[in-house]
């Protein structure tokens, strides 16, 4: 298991990422309802982190990352399927995956 220090920061890096898949979903006119969820889905859980970090739980801790990296693998995929999407919130969705994807290896 990493050291809190560590999982604060990449929780962090979680944090920003999905924040800013979010910002660029507000910025999306014609994003397919699928996508869109995910994205809402991960941002309500991102908000949580806080909440999990307090408990000081490792468990839930990799519940969350988990349960997080499962959405933002069908939002890439969604990405991925050749959808008219604008550069920024491919980028942005990408971005956030690695960073999920990343994370969870380091927890496992």
């Amino acid at each position: 298991m990493l050291q809190e220090q560590e999982i604060r920061r990449r929780l962090s890096s979680v944090q920003l990422a999905v924040g800013q898949a979010a910002q660029a979903l507000s910025a999306e006119r014609n994003l397919p309802g699928e996508l869109r969820d995910y994205i809402q889905r991960l941002d309500r859980q991102s908000d949580s982190i806080v909440e999990v970090l307090a408990l000081r739980d490792p468990t839930r801790i990799v519940k969350l990352i988990d349960d997080m990296e499962v959405l933002g693998a069908r939002a890439r995929r969604v990405c991925a399927s050749g959808l008219p999407l604008t550069p920024q919130m491919k980028a942005a969705v990408n971005h956030m995956h690695n960073e999920l994807a990343d994370f969870k290896s380091h927890l496992h």
